[in-house]
């Protein structure tokens, strides 16, 4: 490793999240804390794949109150100083300036890799690689990094990141100068860029040093950035929770995206294609699970025991005996107090439905 090393930190975002995964994934136990793919939860994924290259002492969680001691039960050897606990949700934000504003504190030269707590990763040796190569390049030559996904569809589910002219390569992997972001475009312009093969998926996952991050903060957030230059100076000390609950309620919520990656200075997009998902809907989690020879997943206590007849292609999610008949591109997920049965190309309106049922105040299935 470089000798900077033991600078490079990963930070990762477990808040809330995953209203399409209903209704396994609820209010208090958001996608993060289920074991979707694999018997370990999401989260806890997320943290195993980045050994050896970040310690448990340079791994940093931002979460909320509700779920940090079931996070600490997950990944015990992370300090239990490195969990950054927000008073209330404000979105991806203010969360990552919380996160980084106790980081630089601790270590002012630091390199933080913001990570996802939720996403899917198949090629984990590569992913370890980029993240080396995307923090030299950011404690080197003080770029903003971002991992762009080479997308494999014209999905309008994702952002776009544009790329323009190639600046340079580190560890075999090409890094190219970011002409902005994009949001999620109508089909015929995610099409077009597709085609054009200068675009990207925004993955989510950035790459800066604490010195540049506070800097964009500071140029495009300054009241923000003023309210967490409160909070510094008293990092470690016995006031710190009292300061931060004071403060924190006059945070403005925003997404870290709108706050400030959208508009940074100095942005590089390295291009990876890693078997990156970010599970976002049933959907998107039946395409990266194994299936038997008509395409059909089953998982739970009576996986074994399921009939299928005349079933293809479809999901389910059960921990009772289900037995399906003459279905074709269907979701089954059931839990004890609820069952969703949904068109798997219809997966995205999940969100849509929990929508209707917070109007509802169906708070009991939230």
């Amino acid at each position: 490793m470089v000798d900077h090393f033991e600078h490079y930190y990963a930070m990762i975002m477990a808040g809330g999240g995953g209203k399409r995964l209903w209704p396994m994934s609820r209010q208090e136990t958001p996608k993060q804390m289920l074991p979707l793919v694999e018997d370990r939860s999401m989260f806890k994924v997320s943290v195993d794949r980045l050994a050896p290259l970040f310690p448990p002492e340079r791994i940093y969680v931002v979460t909320g109150e509700g779920y940090v001691e079931r996070l600490r039960a997950d990944a015990s050897s992370i300090p239990d100083e490195n969990f950054i606990v927000e008073p209330s949700g404000k979105d991806s934000g203010p969360a990552a300036a919380l996160g980084l504003t106790v980081i630089q504190q601790r270590d002012p030269q630091a390199v933080v890799a913001i990570l996802t707590a939720d996403h899917h990763i198949a090629q984990e040796d590569a992913f370890r690689d980029v993240l080396s190569a995307a923090c030299e390049i950011a404690h080197e030559q003080d770029f903003v990094v971002t991992l762009g996904i080479s997308p494999s569809f014209p999905s309008t589910g994702f952002g776009y990141i544009q790329r323009g002219n190639h600046l340079g390569e580190q560890r075999n992997f090409d890094y190219y100068n970011s002409l902005g972001f994009t949001e999620k475009p109508r089909a015929d312009v995610a099409i077009r860029y597709l085609r054009s093969g200068q675009y990207s998926w925004n993955s989510g996952m950035f790459i800066w040093t604490v010195k540049r991050a506070m800097y964009e903060f500071e140029r495009q957030q300054p009241k923000m950035y003023e309210q967490l230059r409160k909070l510094a100076p008293v990092v470690d000390t016995p006031t710190y929770q009292e300061t931060l609950a004071t403060l924190w309620e006059d945070i403005d919520r925003i997404s870290l995206d709108y706050a400030v990656m959208e508009q940074a200075e100095s942005m590089c997009v390295i291009p990876i294609d890693i078997g990156w998902n970010d599970i976002g809907s049933w959907g998107a989690l039946y395409d990266i699970l194994q299936r038997d020879l008509s395409g059909n997943r089953v998982r739970g206590d009576h996986a074994d025991d399921s009939i299928r007849i005349d079933t293809q292609e479809t999901l389910v999610m059960s921990d009772k005996m289900v037995v399906t008949i003459g279905v074709r591109d269907i979701v089954i997920v059931e839990t004890e107090d609820a069952i969703l049965v949904c068109h798997k190309d219809r997966t995205q309106e999940v969100k849509q439905a929990v929508g209707e049922m917070k109007a509802k105040n169906l708070s009991q299935y939230l």
